[in-house]
């Protein structure tokens, strides 16, 4: 993939929403993030997540051995001025196909 800015056309806004809730008097914490657009965006971001999964890492010499296809998705530029940042890539690295980690698989 090229190392220019994503192109997001449209309308983009992802943000990480904190909740709480109480039952039979025990609190429970959990976090979302969520995702709206409008068509537009939506497609733009669809489209850059296919670019994600059908890029060649092995043959991408600017990327090292034990990288990840990745972009960033930023407010106020590709998102919206309410968003958060966003890192969108690849679980599996250039050369090894190692997941990092971190991940727990479900």
């Amino acid at each position: 993939m090229s190392s220019h800015s994503p192109t997001i056309n449209g309308h983009l806004d992802i943000i990480v929403s904190s909740n709480e809730d109480e039952f039979e008097g025990k609190k429970e914490f959990w976090n979302e993030v969520l995702i709206h657009g409008n068509p537009e965006g939506l497609r733009s971001l669809a489209n850059l997540l296919l670019q994600l999964a059908d890029a060649d890492q092995e043959s991408n010499a600017d990327l090292p051995v034990g990288a990840r296809e990745h972009k960033h998705l930023y407010p106020g530029s590709e998102l919206s001025k309410s968003s958060v940042a966003v890192i969108v890539g690849r679980l599996d690295a250039k050369g090894t196909g190692a997941f990092y980690e971190r991940y727990s698989a479900r």
